[in-house]
């Protein structure tokens, strides 16, 4: 409290002192239930609730857990896995055509159920984009005939298999460097929104900070003027003032009392909006304590640059997209020119009558494919769309650096302004503190009659404008330093860039 002496006017010390009594008091002594409804709440309290429990905060980690487990996928999909694949049964009775040994075509009606199961574990190749596969697979078909019915089995004890694309376009390779960016990008942005949040609650705290103070002034601006209102009847009355004098003075109680009533209405608003963002909806009396005095941190522009090229999002997102388009003009080049699939499989298999003969004395399988593409004619198709993907990635190329000489401006604009809000703020407290002893003294000559009402009235509009300016220019430090903070993601007051407890996400 002792730093805020020379910032906040006696009035409002003492009312805060006294306010501080009371809870204390109904802590201690009172009802418990009354006890936890006030609550007083600094400007770091208000921006940590926000971070932990406000709605844009729930929101902000389950936009990060999505691209968490976008990236555990990615990673899971490298890894050997393995799936069992079975038809039980598949039953057909129809009329089908079969080839007698004569070569002759003859219609039969037929009956039989096939019965199919395989165990198969497979491991994506990402650098070449193939595929290995170990397989184990059995069939059964069981023939329906009106006297009886023949059973026959098919086993695969194992296969060894390999796929592979030939000169055509890997996705795996490209993926393999643009999700791991996206998921860094995530969690950057999740830090981001996290300052943006900050930045919120501070405008938010200030809204209903200058609502609340707007409150108190207009209550002692109506005490004071209804006091020099019942002075300046007797005066009237002694015929010490004209009439006109009185009418002023009357005329100022009646605008007091609207600016009451206004102030009153305003802070309802404030503090709905307030409640809302940090999802207060069980405390019936919140008091806003003004924050201690800055921290007076100059930023080097060289370290903000250094810090936001280091930590911010955009960059890592610059350089995905940068990396999609070159992709897709692999992809489209590819897509223009010979391709070829491989298909390799070697292992063992035997058929027979019982399940137990079905995998005696396996015989040897080979299998071996090479299928082509080869593109001959198709009217400037796939150039075009090469030249697109080219163009694009030109495109993407040359927004990028666009943005990036951008990022830089805006950072070396804030950097100037945030160092000059300490000016700013210093001069706004002294005169916030000269307006409120000018005005003191101007109401104490007013009262002994050495001014006319005049004075009194520019010296009480003064006061209340440079309450205004003040709270103003405290509200716009405190925002351009989070939002320093956002836009490098460094902690300026602990010297460190900031950091997050993904774990516990």
């Amino acid at each position: 409290m002792a730093n805020l002496l020379p910032v906040i006017p006696e009035f409002l010390m003492m009312k805060y002192l006294s306010v501080y009594s009371l809870v204390l008091f109904a802590v201690l002594f009172g009802d418990p239930v009354y006890a936890q409804q006030q609550r007083f709440l600094t400007l770091e309290e208000v921006v940590d609730i926000a971070r932990e429990n406000s709605p844009d905060a729930m929101m902000a980690r389950h936009r990060y857990r999505g691209s968490y487990w976008r990236h555990r996928t990615f990673r899971a999909s490298y890894l050997p896995y393995l799936r069992f694949d079975a038809t039980i049964p598949n039953l057909n009775r129809s009329i089908a055509p079969i080839t007698l040994p004569d070569g002759s075509d003859i219609f039969i009606r037929r009956s039989l159920a096939t019965s199919s199961g395989s165990l198969s574990l497979n491991q994506t190749i990402g650098f070449t984009g193939g595929e290995l596969f170990v397989r184990s697979g059995l069939e059964r078909i069981d023939l329906i005939r009106d006297d009886e019915t023949t059973v026959s089995y098919l086993s695969t004890p194992i296969n060894i298999g390999y796929r592979q694309p030939i000169f055509s376009y890997n996705p795996h390779k490209w993926e393999r460097q643009i999700e791991p960016l996206r998921f860094e990008e995530a969690q950057r942005q999740y830090k981001e929104s996290l300052e943006e949040i900050s930045m919120r609650a501070t405008n938010l705290f200030f809204d209903l900070l200058l609502a609340q103070i707007n409150r108190e002034i207009n209550e002692i601006n109506l005490a004071n003027n209804d006091t020099l209102y019942q002075i300046a009847k007797g005066r009237y009355e002694l015929g010490r003032i004209a009439e006109n004098e009185l009418l002023q003075m009357e005329l100022n109680l009646l605008n007091s009392e609207a600016n009451l009533e206004q102030s009153r209405i305003d802070y309802e608003g404030a503090i709905f909006r307030f409640r809302s963002f940090l999802g207060f909806d069980d405390i019936q009396d919140l008091e806003l304590i003004p924050p201690d005095e800055p921290h007076h941190i100059t930023i080097d522009v060289s370290v903000a640059l250094a810090e936001a090229r280091t930590n911010r999002s955009n960059i890592l997102q610059q350089e995905r997209q940068m990396l999609e388009a070159r992709s897709q003009v692999d992809q489209a080049r590819a897509d223009n020119r010979l391709n070829a699939n491989l298909f390799a499989v070697f292992g063992y298999t035997q058929s027979s009558e019982s399940f137990e003969d079905a995998y005696r004395d396996p015989l040897d399988q080979q299998q071996l494919t090479l299928g082509i593409q080869i593109p001959i004619l198709d009217w400037g198709v796939s150039r075009g769309r090469v030249r697109m993907a080219e163009s694009n990635r030109e495109l993407v190329n040359t927004t990028v650096n666009q943005a990036m000489v951008d990022f830089e401006q805006e950072i070396l604009l804030r950097v100037m302004e945030f160092n000059m809000l300490d000016r700013q703020l210093e001069v706004a407290r002294t005169a916030d503190v000269i307006a409120e002893k000018r005005y003191e003294v101007t109401r104490q000559r007013f009262m002994i009659g050495r001014i006319d009402i005049i004075e009194l009235n520019l010296a009480l509009e003064e006061k209340d404008r440079a309450k205004q300016r003040y709270l103003s220019a405290l509200r716009n430090y405190w925002r351009g330093y989070y939002e320093m903070r956002r836009l490098t993601l460094y902690d300026f007051m602990n010297d460190r860039p900031i950091t997050v407890d993904f774990e516990s996400i």
